[in-house]
């Protein structure tokens, strides 16, 4: 919407539950969004297309395209945040979303307020500017989130954003360990509520796309975290 004022963030809400989508409405406005709303997959692609959203609040469980279909098909032309609405509280299901890119997620029963200050988390981390291009070469390892590559010897690995942010966070802070909880806060953001399991679940898939390497191993740090080590030069 071209008129609308400056100040407002245009919020997209998608639940095929009228009796959410109104309540998510009212909370909403009154903190000062703009908001639209859907009921479908379907529409709800549509309406993704649009470049004054700030922000998409999706449900998983929609007719029709459900709500994982939707967010793989948004990430294919837009980084615009998306927090996914779950009735599952399971990690795997949680990750799962991580990794189609989905920015955030909340659990089914939810207070309104509580996704409100999702919602503000989530802007606050997807208004953040570099200050300079980011990308990092160790050894056979070249890792960039300027356009989110990762090549080992020349080889491109196909990994979802958090896997490469989290591997550019390791490979550029080398030789230090990091508990769960710090990695969470860099990677994810403060205002992220996931579970630390998430990272052992990314730093396993890494290690399983990218094997061993002569210059640089990720380490596990039994009862603290993890530590990228660079074995040679």
């Amino acid at each position: 919407m071209d008129n609308r004022p400056d100040d407002k963030v245009k919020v997209l809400v998608v639940d095929d539950d009228k009796h959410i989508l109104q309540i998510l409405r009212l909370y909403l406005i009154k903190d000062g969004y703009d908001v639209v709303t859907c009921e479908t997959g379907d529409a709800a692609m549509d309406m993704a297309l649009d470049p004054s959203l700030d922000i998409i609040i999706l449900d998983v469980m929609l007719p029709g395209m459900d709500g994982w279909e939707v967010l793989t098909n948004i990430r294919r032309s837009s980084t615009v945040p998306v927090i996914m609405l779950t009735a599952k509280g399971d990690i795997t299901d949680r990750i799962n979303g991580l990794d189609r890119g989905a920015d955030d997620y909340i659990v089914k029963p939810f207070e309104p307020k509580e996704l409100l200050a999702r919602v503000k988390a989530v802007l606050r981390r997807a208004t953040v500017v570099p200050d300079e291009a980011r990308a990092v070469t160790i050894g056979d390892l070249f890792v960039s989130i300027d356009n989110y590559t990762v090549t080992t010897n020349g080889h491109k690995h196909d990994m979802p954003p958090k896997e490469i942010e989290l591997l550019y966070f390791l490979a550029t802070h080398p030789n230090r360990v990091y508990t769960r909880e710090q990695i969470l806060d860099s990677v994810w953001g403060v205002g992220f509520y996931g579970d630390s399991r998430t990272i052992d679940v990314h730093i396993k898939r890494l290690r399983d796309k990218l094997g061993e390497s002569e210059y640089w191993n990720i380490e596990t740090i039994w009862g603290v975290g993890y530590r990228f080590n660079i074995k040679k030069e």
